[in-house]
């Protein structure tokens, strides 16, 4: 008994439907480049997921095809009536953007190492050197910005020690002020030893400097010898 046919219909289990895309996705773009190395013929093929990740393959280059496509179809539009110039101009402008900015997103992805799947050899490498080079300028950036830092700091200190010697030549000159005010305020000067030293006997030996200070009687005229 053969087996009856499939009715196609949303998939409503989410991580089934998800894993449906991916192996159709993946059998599609397979079957494109088998189309495209048999038959020899330019295939272009672009699948957006439910998350607005995007999956391509292009036998001669995604822009390349695209524009022979918005030829074939103002081609068509010719024959059928001529429409406004200035208003084809304006639509094929605005694909050209919209196709630009596509691209910029496709890399801006590569670059962070998303949607690598389509891509072959020769252009992982490509992808490599530019992210290689990209290090390398970041790199250079960084150790410019360190040095620049080091010069700042370098600055500083000088600027430091500029106002720490300044600090210390106002210190040293007021100690020279006060040791040249010293005689004028009543302070003896280190050298000047005699009354410093007649002040301290006095206060260490009271009695002998007030007998020292009366005057000396001799016996002998106090007798009337």
């Amino acid at each position: 008994m053969g087996r009856g046919r499939v009715q196609l219909k949303r998939i409503e289990n989410k991580i089934n439907r998800q894993v449906t895309f991916s192996k159709r996705r993946s059998g599609l773009l397979k079957k494109a480049y088998e189309l495209s190395l048999l038959c020899d013929a330019e295939v272009a093929l672009i699948i957006f997921s439910t998350r607005g990740k995007l999956s391509e393959f292009a036998s001669a280059g995604m822009n390349k095809t695209l524009e022979r496509y918005e030829k074939c179809s103002y081609a068509i539009q010719d024959t059928t009536g001529v429409p406004d110039r200035e208003t084809q101009n304006w639509h094929q402008e605005a694909t050209q953007l919209k196709n630009k900015v596509e691209l910029l997103q496709r890399s801006q992805r590569q670059l962070l190492g998303e949607d690598l799947g389509p891509l072959q050899i020769k252009e992982l490498q490509q992808l490599e050197h530019q992210l290689e080079v990209s290090v390398a300028h970041i790199r250079s950036r960084k150790t410019q910005v360190m040095l620049g830092q080091i010069e700042e700091l370098r600055e500083k200190e000088l600027m430091l020690h500029e106002i720490n010697m300044s600090l210390e030549k106002k210190l040293s000159e007021t100690e020279r002020r006060n040791v040249e005010w010293a005689p004028n305020t009543g302070v003896n000067e280190p050298g000047d030893l005699s009354v410093t030293n007649t002040t301290t006997f006095a206060l260490l030996h009271p009695q002998q400097s007030s007998n020292s200070s009366l005057p000396t009687v001799n016996p002998r005229s106090k007798l009337g010898i």
